[in-house]
């Protein structure tokens, strides 16, 4: 009702900002008297427009005092009509290709594109707004050749963002983002254990704050040459975003746009549940006294009931019989009403298996923007409400976004505009993550009773409020029999056991523009982003872990000041010169406390830091800033529409570097050559060529320089103080990237075919890396610039207007992007660098002649033809592994591609994207348990000679795999070898020590291929034709039907999605608990007054 109440209040205030509108009808035609379908309308210094029909006619509603149209159409000549008194228009269009095209670049200073010498690429605000995310940098997957973009599948989750691959060995390799020329956060909180996969939340990173609906275009700028302008924070690309801005008209405008989507588990991203066996290990728990099954009198009468080994964890156990009755966790608790004290149950699996446990979730957006002016001035205001619950219990975010842009001429000379955001964000019960109780896949995915009821779990839940479990310790300790063994009720869990938080946040900017010439603009430009946030974690009393609640409250700021001359003169009709000299001065800052109770809850139910049984340790606090003092200019030459050049430079002083070292200088050079004004075709529209070279860095962590001590808790009173155990460096330098990149564009075809190619290479050095010291140092590392990382790689992006017959056109966009990535060296003779290790003997690096993120644990055992060596065992083989870590995987994709379409049909549109992902490996923990703990099909079921999988391989039980030979030797150094006997064998799978499973199989077994194809979006949209609106307050309407994530067309990893992952940052290509793909289907409803 509250939802509803809001909604329509937004409506009715929208209706009620109406003012007068006057109705122009008109009809577009080419030279020959034909008509133009879908020519584009526009009252120019509004939002108000609209596209002709079949036979070319239009109508829309134009504010009072509206002076102009804009009537634009592919490959004919924009014009611009009059408007006067007149309110009915013919239209004749004239062929032609405009090649003007305005891009946003460094510092939001905009330029003709065809002058660009290096890459970009641009996306309107509808590819992000139309099928909207929580997240909107999820949207920018599959459209931009070289962004790659992995998200987690959680609720308001981080997404990595990486542009032409990973250029820091331990540093940020996010890009930067830019709205509106402010610089703004895109920090994660997560913790390294939650990043790492032992458990956490991931609470998203800071950029997706920024509001879909207020985008009108994002320009992804992606080599060094396009960035250097930002100088040291310039390495890793940058993301610009310009927001939506009122214009200079008389009157008032409205948009309201309001959508609602419903989410289902995409199940073909979970796991396959053997419907055969129950819970237990029954051929190797001795104590069983019937084959995986127990005999407990837990009512005490003296009367034994045969019972499931509820305390077990897997499902190894004795083979279903419906008409063997037993016992099991249902039958344990006496105050649960639903089924009675001992009640035996049919030995059968679950109706209601764990994807049961997941809800629809619903997302729910209304958006309302009045937008207006007069001819010295402009704004937009809008109001976004955002609310989305998840596939889990209890979980939500909800966010409201005020975002105001405006402008006002002061004088013919200067202007002042401002673009100020506020973002308040709420969420509860956001996903628990990896190794850890509070995120149900790790059951799930590892430790399961396919007998469990997910029905029964809610009920035994919401019928007592109590931690009713699946997993009590039953028959193991009967002093203990309804205590949860491993694992808490799944609802108790969801429900007690949670995390909340919060996120207020500010940014935007005042800029003042003074036109000193007609060639001289001087823009003064002060900026900021700030934000507050707190997260609480929770465990109830009754609760496996030990009771406690955490709290996390951390502040953020960044203040920007630039000021900045832009020069652009035309010397004479065949030379132009254009120049930028300005100053940046940045400031930001950090502080952030950490504390939680210690020994459990003294009273439950109240979450306080003053509720804890002991006195809590130390708290954990950080402070630090950071300044940079920035000095920049470029000069741009054009020679006669055919030759640009353009050289920049800025020089950096960064406060976390050394005095001495502090200062350094960052320089580019790009050369375009538009070789079409030499070339007289009707084919060719337009060609260039590019050729750039760039410097960029990225400077030193802060506090990386001097040493000091970190304070712990005090004993006794006595304040103790402990030395780091890394050793910071004062003589430490930024990292460094060069980058040289060419490109080629061309246009065909009145520019309904168009093709822009990219090669590159960027080498990072002076990577900042910790290495190894001797302990009597009292260190066990130290800060040092070594290392070298090299990009190379080749973009390509594809506009292809494939028909315009008549009422019907087909676009297509192709974009497709390759990058090989190799760690070159590292320091001195260091062959690797360990970056991160997870559970399972996986560790993550940095090793040299190797891509980054070189996945490192067991392998198979190969002989000389690369066929994998079994060996005997338990009546069957299993596969010999390697005795040391060695590389069994790459976290990077071999290439990645999108493909675009769009259809449209009189005032109907389809639009879809497929977004491909080719490689990018990834270890999976939940195979490598839930293959030993029986919980897959892949466990059970018949083998290819009909005999059960379990079944003892002498009788004719395991699994067949075709290529593996039989190990014949070992080689001096006692390595397995092989003579290429054929193995004609079946792996044994009888129970946990299954050659597939945990306990014997190598590592790379589960190192999965994450490629996929995915039908990531799809809309269709009707507008509702100009006619019908004519008599109307309204100016334009439409209504979408809208689809996110709804098909992963093809997939090499089983039981999840390959895109699942559980944080942004550097630590990637590892699945632990993995969420599964959520489908989303859904309308949006946009009207324009």
């Amino acid at each position: 009702m509250k939802k509803l109440s809001l909604v329509l209040g937004l409506w009715l205030f929208a209706i009620s900002s109406i003012l007068a509108q006057q109705t122009i009808t008109g009809n577009v035609t080419d030279q020959s008297g034909d008509p133009l379908l879908g020519a584009s309308i526009l009252v120019k210094g509004t939002s108000s427009g609209t596209v002709t029909d079949l036979d070319g006619n239009f109508s829309l509603q134009a504010p009072e005092g509206s002076t102009t149209l804009v009537v634009s159409y592919t490959g004919f000549n924009t014009q611009e009509v009059e408007i006067g008194n007149q309110t009915t228009f013919k239209i004749t269009m004239e062929e032609g290709v405009t090649l003007t095209e305005a891009v946003v670049t460094a510092l939001g200073v905009e330029r003709d594109k065809k002058s660009l010498g290096y890459a970009t690429q641009e996306v309107g605000g509808d590819e992000v707004s139309k099928v909207k995310d929580v997240n909107f940098i999820n949207s920018l997957s599959g459209k931009i050749a070289g962004l790659d973009v992995k998200r987690s599948n959680q609720l308001g989750g981080s997404s990595n963002v990486i542009i032409r691959g990973y250029k820091s060995l331990t540093g940020n390799n996010q890009a930067l983002f830019v709205v509106d020329g402010t610089p703004i956060s895109n920090d994660i909180t997560n913790t390294t254990d939650q990043q790492t996969g032992r458990g956490g939340y991931d609470f998203g990173n800071a950029a997706m704050d920024v509001n879909p609906e207020d985008i009108a275009s994002i320009s992804v700028l992606k080599g060094a040459a396009a960035t250097a302008l930002y100088g040291s924070r310039a390495a890793n690309g940058v993301v610009l975003i310009t927001t939506k801005k009122g214009s200079k008209k008389k009157g008032l405008g409205v948009t309201v746009n309001s959508g609602y989507t419903l989410g289902q588990i995409d199940k073909t991203t979970m796991p396959t549940y053997q419907k055969e066996y129950g819970p237990g290990y029954s051929s190797i728990r001795g104590w069983y006294a019937q084959e995986g099954l127990d005999f407990f009198d837990f009512k005490g009468d003296g009367t034994e009931t045969l019972i499931t080994p509820t305390y077990e964890d897997a499902s190894f156990g004795q083979a279903f019989d419906p008409n063997l009755m037993v016992a099991d966790w249902r039958s344990l608790y006496s105050e649960w009403d639903k089924y009675q004290y001992g009640q035996t149950f049919p030995f059968v699996g679950a109706e209601n298996d764990a994807t049961s446990f997941y809800e629809t979730s619903t997302t729910f957006n209304t958006n309302v923007a009045i937008d207006g002016g007069t001819d010295r001035g402009y704004y937009r205001l809008s109001y976004t409400y955002f609310d989305q619950s998840g596939i889990l219990p209890n979980s939500e975010i909800n966010r409201n976004s005020v975002s105001f842009n405006g402008g006002y001429d002061m004088s013919d000379k200067l202007k002042v505009s401002s673009s100020i955001n506020y973002v308040f964000t709420e969420g509860l019960g956001r996903y628990g993550t990896g190794y850890d109780n509070r995120n149900p896949n790790q059951s799930f995915r590892q430790w399961y009773q396919v007998t469990t009821d997910m029905n029964d779990q809610k009920a035994a839940y919401f019928d007592t409020g109590k931690n009713i479990s699946w997993n009590p310790y039953g028959a193991l300790d009967p002093d203990r029999a309804t205590v949860p063994h491993y694992f808490d009720n799944y609802y108790f869990v969801r429900h007690e056991n949670y995390s909340t938080d919060e996120r207020s946040r500010i940014f935007g900017n005042l800029q003042l523009d003074y036109e000193v010439t007609d060639w001289l603009n001087i823009t003064g430009r002060l900026s900021t982003d700030r934000y507050s946030e707190v997260q609480e974690e929770r465990i109830a009393v009754g609760s496996i872990d030990v009771s406690k609640y955490e709290r996390f409250n951390r502040s953020f700021y960044e203040n920007n000041f630039d000021l900045f001359a832009n020069v652009n003169k035309d010397i004479s009709s065949n030379f132009n010169i254009g120049a930028m000299l300005g100053t940046n001065i940045r400031r930001s800052g950090v502080e952030s406390i950490r504390a939680e109770t210690n020994g459990g809850l003294v009273v439950p139910g109240v979450y306080s830091l003053a509720n804890s049984i002991s006195a809590i340790e130390a708290p954990t606090e950080a402070s630090s800033e950071r300044g940079v003092d920035g000095y920049y200019g470029r000069l741009s030459l054009g020679f006669n529409r055919l030759l640009y050049l353009d050289l920049t430079g800025r020089y950096d002083i960064s406060s976390t570097l050394p005095k001495d070292n502090n200062a350094f200088f960052y320089p580019s050079a790009s050369l375009s050559f538009v070789f079409s004004e030499l070339i007289d075709s009707k084919v060719l529209d337009f060609g260039k060529l590019r050729l750039n070279y760039a410097e960029v860095g990225s400077d030193a962590p802060v506090q990386s320089i001097l040493d000091t001590y970190v304070l712990g808790t005090p004993f006794s009173g006595v304040p103790l103080a402990s030395f780091p155990a890394r050793k910071n460096n004062p003589e430490l330098k930024p990292e460094s990237t060069e980058n040289i990149e060419a490109g080629l564009e061309l246009r065909f075809l009145r520019n309904r075919l168009g093709l822009d190619l990219s090669v590159y290479e960027s080498n990072t050095f002076d990577q900042i890396i910790p290495v190894t010291v001797t302990a009597a140092t009292g260190n066990t590392s130290k800060y040092v610039n070594a290392g070298q990382i090299r990009n190379q790689g080749i973009e390509v992006a594809m506009n292809l207007g494939l028909l315009r017959l008549n009422d019907f056109t087909w676009d297509m966009t192709i974009n497709w992007s390759k990058n090989k990535n190799e760690v070159v060296e590292l320091f001195g003779d260091q062959s690797n660098l360990q970056l991160t290790n997870v559970q399972g003997g996986i560790t993550l690096n940095a090793t040299v002649g190797q891509p980054y993120g070189a996945i490192w644990g067991t392998n198979f055992v190969y002989d000389d033809n690369g066929s994998p060596i079994v060996a005997p065992y338990q009546g069957g083989v299993r596969y010999r592994k390697t005795s040391t870590p060695e590389v069994i995987g790459d976290i990077n994709p071999d290439w990645r591609g999108g493909i675009g379409n769009r259809f449209a049909y009189k005032n109907l549109a389809l639009s879809f994207l497929i977004d491909i992902k080719k490689g990018g490996d990834f270890f999976s923990l939940d195979t490598w348990y839930g293959y030993a703990t029986g919980i897959y099909d892949i466990t059970a079921g018949l083998n290819r000679n009909g005999v059960a999988v379990r079944e003892k391989p002498e009788n004719g039980g395991g699994i067949f795999v075709d290529g593996t030979v039989l190990e014949t030797g070992t080689d001096a150094d006692g390595n397995p070898i092989s003579d290429g006997t054929p193995n004609t064998e079946a792996l044994y799978a009888s129970d946990v020590y299954s050659a597939i499973g945990y306990v014997n199989a190598p590592n790379a077994y589960h190192v999965w291929d994450g490629s996929f194809v995915k039908l990531r979006e799809l809309s269709l949209t009707y507008t509702l034709p100009s006619s019908f609106i004519e008599k109307t307050p309204f100016q334009g309407l439409d209504v979408s039907l809208i689809g996110r994530n709804l098909w992963i067309i093809d997939k090499n990893s089983p039981y999840t999605d390959p895109e699942s992952g559980l944080s942004a940052g550097n630590y990637q290509g590892n699945q632990s608990g993995a969420y599964p793909a959520v489908k989303e289907y859904g309308i949006n409803l946009r009207v324009r007054f």
